[in-house]
């Protein structure tokens, strides 16, 4: 095993231009993504998380955030402090908040015109209208008991883009200033503190609703900061697992067993796990016969995470309503999961890169 460091920006480098990615972390963000959209259909069918083949597939969020410290720390470390924090928000609210609005379109279509839903949605247009504001503008609003009280009733998984938003925040305002030692004494507080939250509710799973909030502040503070350090203590651990043997032993993780100490099981993996994946993908190479796969793994990964939600409630009724047998079941998540990924392309090719790009544009003319 050996460690190399990860080059700094060069100066001079112009301040809105975004650095190169590391494709093999690109393409293990689109398996877990899909992991993601496997584990919302299979929570469905099995509310007992022991049963459910999938039921860890929800860490997938905490490898996103450990993603995410790394990726910024790497991207704007050497960058920030001339850059700012207007043009770094800016930089972030470009990137991410595109598909936040698409997710809650969505969210709000399916809301209106699920074709599997019983009765029709009781609320007001007013609270309605106020649900998507929210929704639209990131802004937490628990108040669908429904839907079980969801930070954002309309497009669920938005609750992990409201903490990476505040990391954001964070990290633009204190977190770059601080040195790796710093860093790294927060990092074990946090850890701490998602020890205390995972031994409380048995699981690390919190942080989507309202009985939950605070975890999520715990997950988003542990990983992040993980995830810069690797970056800040100069972390490549040199490997040929390539994109194929990093996506198993991410699997691994996201598709364990129950175990009797279960929020043991997955503190340790949140912790010491994923950290070392991030590792272990920023030393590894990607092949040329895998490097087709891994690029379109990445560019869906988003895409997919904030789309697919809007499907996840008619699902539920679908479910309820015909209680359909296993093998229909397999059938149906299958090919359902085959479409999102499919909507999710769609949705990146037609809306999200033009956007973006269209955005981008204008902001340098406006420099």
């Amino acid at each position: 095993m050996q460690t190399a460091t990860v080059a700094a920006p060069k100066k001079g480098t112009d301040l809105l231009q975004t650095r190169q990615h590391f494709e093999i972390l690109d393409g293990l963000r689109g398996i877990a993504a899909i992991v993601v959209v496997i584990f919302h259909f299979m929570e469905i069918v099995y509310s007992d998380y022991s049963k459910n083949f999938a039921g860890h597939g929800f860490l997938a969020v905490d490898f996103f955030f450990c993603l995410s410290g790394f990726v910024i720390a790497y991207a704007y470390d050497g960058r920030i402090e001339k850059m700012g924090i207007a043009e770094f928000v800016k930089s972030r609210l470009i990137r991410l908040h595109p598909l936040v609005l698409l997710g809650s379109v969505l969210g709000l279509l399916t809301f209106f015109f699920d074709p599997f839903a019983a009765t029709a949605p009781d609320y007001s247009l007013g609270k309605v209208a106020l649900v998507f504001l929210t929704s639209i503008l990131l802004v937490p609003y628990p108040v669908m008991p429904d839907r079980y009280f969801n930070l954002f009733g309309i497009n669920a998984p938005a609750w992990s883009l409201f903490w990476e938003y505040v990391a954001n925040i964070v990290y633009a305002s204190i977190l770059w200033r601080l040195n790796k030692k710093v860093l790294l004494a927060i990092a074990i507080v946090a850890g701490a503190w998602l020890a205390y939250v995972g031994f409380r509710a048995g699981n690390v799973m919190g942080g989507w609703g309202k009985d939950s909030f605070w975890d999520g502040a715990a997950r988003i503070s542990y990983s992040f900061t993980a995830g810069m350090l690797i970056y800040r203590y100069n972390i490549r651990i040199k490997n040929k697992l390539g994109f194929v043997g990093l996506s198993i032993l991410l699997l691994a993780a996201l598709l364990m067993p129950w175990f009797k100490l279960n929020w043991l099981a997955e503190l340790l993996v949140v912790i010491f796990y994923f950290p070392l994946l991030v590792a272990l993908g920023v030393g590894s190479k990607l092949s040329s016969r895998t490097q087709g796969i891994c690029s379109f793994s990445g560019k869906i990964s988003y895409p997919l995470y904030m789309t697919h939600y809007a499907v996840m409630w008619a699902f539920a009724n679908y479910y309820h309503q015909y209680k359909p047998d296993t093998a229909t079941l397999a059938w149906v998540i299958s090919i359902s999961t085959i479409v999102l990924i499919g909507i999710a392309y769609i949705a990146m090719v037609l809306y999200d890169v033009p956007l973006r790009k269209y955005l981008t544009a204008k902001r340098k003319l406006n420099k």
